[in-house]
């Protein structure tokens, strides 16, 4: 995986840094696996924004995502690498033995051919998806459930992967990308691997308009608004606005947001870094 820094020919392509997509072997996605995907613009049933800054953007299809790895014992042959427009990291198209296909995440260094299984008792290798219990001490791994069943909900952006830190009775633990560890029941599933695309927080988008394309609108900085529109509004000149918080008034930057008597919070060792 590499990136690319095109030449100056437009003043959008100045700073404009592209992935290289060395690791795509096709742009054609498989049709039987795709869905449509409406847009909101950030309306709800009502009509009325609910979120701001949505809307417009280039028309997407979802590709279906195997998170659950739930077809076990049986091996998938890596048939191609893909682009995915409604994420950041790679997927890759799997045809089991019974002829079955689906896209799951890809990890980095999954090449086509590859053959990648699921399941407890398969072997500690990039792509393979096995209980937490299966897993040898201090592998990285990726795409990690929560509930066992549940599907993988954590560390499934580009480039991200969680370190398997020790194993005590039913539970492991896990130091996850935020810097956060915490206890995970031993029989949840995790993709041995980190994610793929990890070059993607390299990219630079050059230009505003690009933005619009992915369906982002444009954002007024709150404090060049007035008093009545945010706390951070008004004042004479070029005032700082004062402490950084919501339009809501909830502080930004540190300020934790977790419920204190939250039921998990027993779970957590040790919490994210500031």
């Amino acid at each position: 995986m590499s990136v690319r820094k095109l030449k100056p020919i437009t003043p959008g392509q100045r700073f404009r840094v592209v992935n290289g997509f060395d690791a795509i072997t096709t742009d054609k996605p498989e049709k039987s696996l795709l869905a449509p995907l409406k847009k909101s613009g950030g309306r709800n049933s009502q009509g009325k924004m609910t979120m701001r800054h949505r809307g417009g953007g280039h028309k997407r299809r979802y590709r279906i995502i195997d998170f659950k790895r739930d077809k076990h014992g049986v091996e998938a042959i890596v048939a191609s690498i893909q682009y995915d427009p409604n994420r950041t990291a790679f997927i890759a198209l799997v045809e089991y033995t019974d002829g079955e296909k689906r896209y799951v995440v890809a990890q980095n260094g999954m090449q086509v051919g590859q053959t990648i299984v699921s399941g407890a008792g398969s072997a500690p290798e990039i792509g393979n998806a096995l209980p937490l219990s299966d897993i040898p001490l201090g592998t990285i791994v990726s795409c990690i459930e929560l509930r066992p069943g549940q599907g993988a909900i954590m560390a499934r952006s580009a480039g991200t992967f969680a370190q398997l830190m020790a194993k005590d009775g039913k539970f492991v633990t896990i130091k996850l990308p935020s810097g956060e560890t915490r206890l995970i029941l031993a029989t949840c599933l995790a993709t041995i691997g980190a994610v793929s695309n990890s070059d993607h927080q390299l990219l630079v988008s050059g230009k505003a308009g690009r933005s619009r394309w992915l369906g982002r609108r444009p954002r007024t900085r709150p404090v060049a608004m007035n008093p009545v529109d945010h706390p951070m509004g008004g004042g004479e000149g070029r005032a700082s606005g004062g402490h950084p918080r919501s339009r809501n008034g909830i502080p930004a930057k540190g300020y934790r947001t977790r419920s204190k008597t939250k039921d998990t919070n027993r779970y957590i060792i040790e919490r994210r870094k500031k």
